[in-house]
């Protein structure tokens, strides 16, 4: 071999070296770029809501007491293998909030102790008919029972608030019947999965509400009030930009009201698992038993029907509302924001809205003016498709008017049943202000706004 070509050889080893130093050193800074994303994103999410990062640490508590039973001799004694259907518990029945978890652990054990007794009644039934005909009924209760227990699931009450009971029971049901044919000690079997069980979701239920709770009741309440004060700031902004010329606008503050706009119209499912989870709490802080969770479902859909108008009325933009109506608009869209923020503040401290409130008094009245300013307009101006537009805008306007005055006859209502505090002279939560609320001088007459609210609902969709 000449040294050229040994020199050629050598050259293609540190080249070869080289490559795959190069390769897994790619992949060494690829895996750490990961780390450090992932790293950051774990901060992120605990800095932005704690919950999680101490729901996170509630599951490995509850984890760790139920794994007592195996650590422990006389426990593990007493249950032997079946200990581990009160893990099995944990992991699946410990929710986010106490009322998730509070819910899954009833249907979890009401279920097991139901199906365990009817798995009982099937099996001593087949045990009386005969070895020949045992099987042949286990079979066919087994088959009844899960084609009952499916379709019942289909119901929509069913299936939202015991859906998890009703597989639980097809489930227990299916697995004690069944074991009958093959072991003697049925009841040993059903008592120890029935107290395992009952053992895990209670160690659920005890570490969810005593250790950091996190109340689905709370999350309900603070998201309806934030979604009408969201529902506030968007018609106060396009109040804003009704004298702003169409090249002037933000469009970091657009994507903003967008983003608003869709996480309000978007949280209807939200809404909807919340109450059914707060249906299941016990009383706590400010919520007391029976509060009137439904209140808040209600208030929450008109809210997103507001807002449908809403995102009509900002796709016209600035250069939709000009003329002679444009003050009338600016004036209607600030006095509807405002509205809505009072009613936004009134749920969030729990107390009752102002009646009559004055905003809600000059809103009726605009609408009216709005109205009346529109059939003159439309008499005198023969050119209709400039008008139009116009119409079209004055229109949405005012069902977005009506669909306030709604949320805030649904707030009042819920004010009443939840029986919200009154406020003082001074706006601070009081009993001084029941007697001042009395007083009618105080106020505008309830004749004075009921002129007023028979124009507006004539043009209610509601109704």
């Amino acid at each position: 071999m000449t040294m050229m070509e040994m020199e050629s050889e050598n050259t293609e080893k540190v080249s070869v070296c080289l490559s795959g130093w190069l390769w897994i050193k790619g992949i060494v800074a690829k895996m750490m770029a990961k780390i450090d994303e992932i790293a950051k994103q774990t901060e992120k999410m605990a800095k932005d809501d704690p919950r999680k990062l101490i729901h996170s640490l509630k599951v490995g508590i509850a984890l760790t007491l139920v794994s007592l039973f195996y650590y422990f001799q006389p426990l593990y004694s007493n249950f032997g293998v079946s200990a581990m259907w009160a893990v099995m518990t944990v992991v699946v029945v410990f929710e986010f909030s106490v009322g998730a978890t509070l819910g899954k652990g009833l249907n979890r054990g009401v279920a097991t102790l139901v199906a365990g007794v009817l798995g009982i009644g099937a099996n001593h039934l087949a045990i009386v008919s005969g070895k020949t005909g045992q099987p042949i009924l286990i079979g066919l209760f087994v088959f009844l029972q899960a084609v009952l227990s499916t379709f019942i699931r289909f119901f929509p009450k069913v299936k939202a608030r015991y859906d998890y009971g009703m597989l639980i029971f097809i489930l227990t049901f299916s697995m004690v019947s069944i074991s009958g044919l093959r072991t003697n000690e049925i009841l040993e079997l059903v008592q120890k999965r029935l107290s395992t069980v009952l053992i895990g979701a209670a160690t659920c239920v005890v570490v969810s509400i005593l250790v950091c709770p996190v109340w689905a009741g709370e999350d309900l309440h603070v998201l309806v009030a934030q979604d009408i004060d969201k529902l506030g700031n968007l018609l106060e902004g396009i109040s804003d930009e009704c004298f702003k010329t169409s090249e002037g606008g933000d469009s970091k503050n657009e994507r903003s009201n967008l983003v608003s706009l869709n996480s309000v119209l978007d949280s209807k499912s939200n809404l909807e698992n919340l109450a059914n989870f707060a249906k299941w709490e016990p009383c706590h802080g400010r919520f007391m038993y029976r509060h009137p969770w439904k209140q808040y479902l209600k208030i929450g859909n008109l809210t997103r029907q507001c807002a449908c108008r809403v995102e009509a009325l900002n796709g016209y933009g600035p250069e939709g509302i000009v003329g002679i109506v444009q003050e009338s608009f600016s004036r209607m869209s600030s006095e509807s924001g405002k509205v809505l923020k009072e009613l936004a503040s009134s749920i969030e401290t729990m107390t009752k809205p102002p009646f009559p409130d004055p905003a809600l008094v000059n809103l009726k009245i605009d609408t009216k003016n709005l109205k009346s300013l529109l059939k003159s307009k439309l008499l005198e101006d023969t050119n209709l498709l400039q008008m139009m537009p116009v119409a079209a805008v004055a229109s949405l306007l005012i069902d977005t008017v009506i669909y306030v005055e709604n949320i805030a006859e649904a707030v009042t209502e819920l004010s009443s049943l939840a029986k919200f505090k009154c406020k003082d002279a001074n706006g601070i939560p009081g009993e001084s202000a029941m007697k001042n609320s009395k007083n009618p001088k105080q106020f505008a007459t309830r004749g004075d706004i009921s002129s007023v609210r028979i124009d507006v609902d004539e043009a209610d969709p509601m109704k």
